[in-house]
């Protein structure tokens, strides 16, 4: 069978320089893998080790591709694999974003989740039950991206190469994240060869392990928790080169998607969450510079995968990676503020069949009914329920006539307590005063207030 020609749109991927945010001293230039077939760098690796296994008979038609991803190396085996005809099956920690989960079913690949808060050697751990899956199955191939040679050597072959091209041969450092590790292994190899001036400088999440050994040399205690998907690891990987690194850069999530978000509204590029994270290293080498240098990074993958995190407000409110002015009293614990402009609600003449594609759309159970401002009432979704189960017809009616329209109001001023008693007989919070509706508050927001008052 031919190779589809999509493959050939795999790599040689744009360069661009930075421009509109502070790099100090230095030229910032971000290679744009995002614009690879599948969206990311990993769209290299994907190739690469699917027609090396071909090559050496360790995949065969009608065979199945097996992997542990945090999402990008699956979408690039997804992509591959699927054209070329295989079953792909796909194990991803339960923190992987929604949109690469439902891309990856988009193309066909069988998706199980597993726990993100347990490390290697535990049976749930991604990398563990893939390869147990991959040993369980016949004429299963276990892709591992981790120990795979395949994976530097898409990048010693292709990413090294455009990079020093792209840059004629002026270069100084580049900046990187390390997840399996191949594009780090990858270009330090290539690098060595033509160029080995140019310094390699490690971004890292705040809970890896990784930019404490390059530090020191050891790995002390245990690791922590991240939201940046992708990069970060809780062990060493046998194909990551570190020896190379000569600066470690620890990020936090909220410098990681602040970057990214910044990188947005500055320069127009929609990157993911560990873009920001080598983005906010990146500048921060660059600040530190007393001289001039050439730096470049990446755009790992597209900011397309993550519109219902880094991107979204809400979801950054909850994670507590978006703060706003604090209040102290109970407009502190509402996720979506009205006197914001954050609500999702509806008009009491809407139809209940707008009501319900909000609350779809949204992911919530109930909505404020607004009549110019004002809160008149509250539908949820036991209500739609309880209206449509007989005659689904009645979708066409009026929310003023299914709305409940007694509301017992919290002013902010109320305390915990006065919550909940409120929640805990079964309603659902309104926080208003004699002026202004300020938001609803349920048992999540009550929830995720607790879990944040822990870190």
């Amino acid at each position: 069978m031919d190779s589809p020609a999509l493959f050939q749109l795999i790599g040689n991927t744009p360069v661009v320089q930075l421009t509109r945010l502070d790099t100090g001293p230095c030229q910032l230039f971000l290679k744009l893998e995002s614009q690879n077939p599948g969206g990311s760098i990993k769209d290299r690796v994907g190739l690469a080790i699917i027609e090396a296994a071909e090559r050496d008979g360790r995949l065969r038609p009608g065979g199945t591709i097996v992997e542990a991803t945090a999402g990008n190396t699956g979408l690039g085996l997804a992509l591959v694999g699927r054209l070329k005809g295989y079953r792909v099956l796909l194990v991803v920690p339960d923190k992987m974003s929604t949109e690469k989960v439902l891309h990856l079913k988009a193309l066909g690949a069988e998706v199980r989740s597993t726990r993100s808060d347990v490390g290697k050697g535990h049976p749930d751990y991604y990398q563990d039950l893939a390869a147990r899956l991959a040993g369980e199955i016949p004429g299963a191939f276990f892709a591992d991206q981790f120990n795979n040679p395949a994976n530097p050597q898409a990048h010693f072959d292709s990413t090294g190469p455009e990079i020093w091209q792209q840059m004629h041969h002026e270069l100084d450092a580049i900046v990187v994240g390390v997840g399996s590790g191949g594009t780090l292994a990858g270009l330090t190899r290539y690098f060595r060869a033509v160029a080995p001036h140019v310094a390699f400088i490690l971004a890292d999440p705040a809970g890896s392990i990784l930019a404490q050994y390059v530090d020191t040399g050891e790995v002390a205690g245990t690791s922590g928790a991240w939201a940046v998907e992708g990069i970060g690891e809780d062990f060493i990987p046998a194909i990551a080169d570190l020896s190379a690194v000569s600066r470690a850069y620890t990020i936090s999530d909220r410098q990681s998607f602040d970057s990214a978000r910044a990188l947005l509204r500055a320069e127009g590029i929609l990157g993911g969450s560990s873009t920001g994270t080598l983005l906010a290293a990146a500048l921060a080498y660059c600040r530190a510079q007393t001289t001039p240098k050439r730096v470049l990074s990446f755009v790992c993958d597209t900011g397309t995968r993550y519109l219902s995190k880094v991107y979204n407000d809400g979801w950054m409110h909850d994670q507590g990676l978006l703060e706003r002015a604090p209040t102290g009293d109970l407009r502190d614990l509402i996720g979506r503020r009205a006197d914001q402009g954050e609500v999702v609600g509806v008009a009491p003449d809407d139809s209940l069949l707008v009501a319900f594609n909000r609350m779809r759309a949204a992911d919530l159970a109930q909505l404020p009914v607004l009549d110019g401002g004002r809160l008149v009432g509250i539908i949820d979704e036991s209500d739609l329920l309880l209206k449509v189960a007989h005659d689904a017809s009645v979708y066409a009616s009026a929310v003023a006539a299914t709305m409940t329209a007694r509301l017992e109001t919290l002013r902010p001023g109320d305390g915990l307590a006065a919550l909940h008693d409120t929640l805990g007989r079964g309603l659902t919070a309104v926080v208003a005063d004699e002026a202004t509706f300020y938001g609803l508050i349920t048992r999540f927001d009550l929830l995720n207030h607790l879990r944040r008052s822990l870190s």
